[in-house]
């Protein structure tokens, strides 16, 4: 099935000259002379670039056979990063570039959307929202409680600005899209 150009919008997911992509970015432009057009920035899911198309009135993308299946994260073992079918028990690896900028917001024992593309696993997407725990941060001195933040290094690896009133092995939920701090847990 093709999408045509009135169709586009930003999250959708798209394949051109058969590599899938999901658009990041959408701004439809109606120029004074001239027919309107659509320009976007894509991702890859294969390589994770980004790049900027153009799409004019009558061009056509095809729907990719992506499908996603729910994985448990094992272990890196230093060259890929190995999940597992919770169902099946089958293993899967992973190289640290397939599954890009997710890794540091993933753990052991933590379940992912695996993404595949024809058949073969491309991609790992972790929860919107994880709970991790805090390993290491600056202690607290009077005075900082006026609002502002401190970095935080969390068991996954990620660093993420923190307000001052959170300490060293408190849990909290991050945003793994904007790699916002959320809220502390109880």
């Amino acid at each position: 099935m093709a999408i045509s150009m009135s169709e586009l919008k930003k999250g959708l997911k798209i394949e051109m000259d058969g590599i899938p992509y999901r658009i990041t970015e959408y701004q439809h432009v109606k120029p004074g002379k001239g027919a309107a057009f659509v320009r976007c920035k894509i991702k890859s899911f294969l390589n994770g670039k980004v790049i900027e198309k153009t799409f004019h009135a009558g061009d056509k993308c095809e729907v990719p056979d992506l499908k996603q299946q729910t994985m448990q994260y094992l272990y890196d073992d230093g060259e890929m990063l190995q999940f597992m079918n919770t169902e099946t028990y089958d293993q899967i690896g992973l190289t640290h570039d397939q599954v890009g900028d997710a890794a540091k917001w993933i753990i052991d024992g933590m379940n992912v959307d695996m993404m595949f593309f024809n058949g073969e696993a491309i991609t790992v997407e972790p929860p919107a929202v994880v709970e991790l725990k805090i390993v290491e941060t600056p202690p607290n001195f009077k005075g900082d409680s006026q609002g502002g933040k401190k970095p935080a290094t969390l068991e996954s690896g990620a660093v993420v600005q923190i307000p001052f009133h959170i300490v060293e092995g408190d849990s909290i939920k991050v945003d793994t899209k904007t790699g916002e701090y959320l809220e502390k847990v109880k």
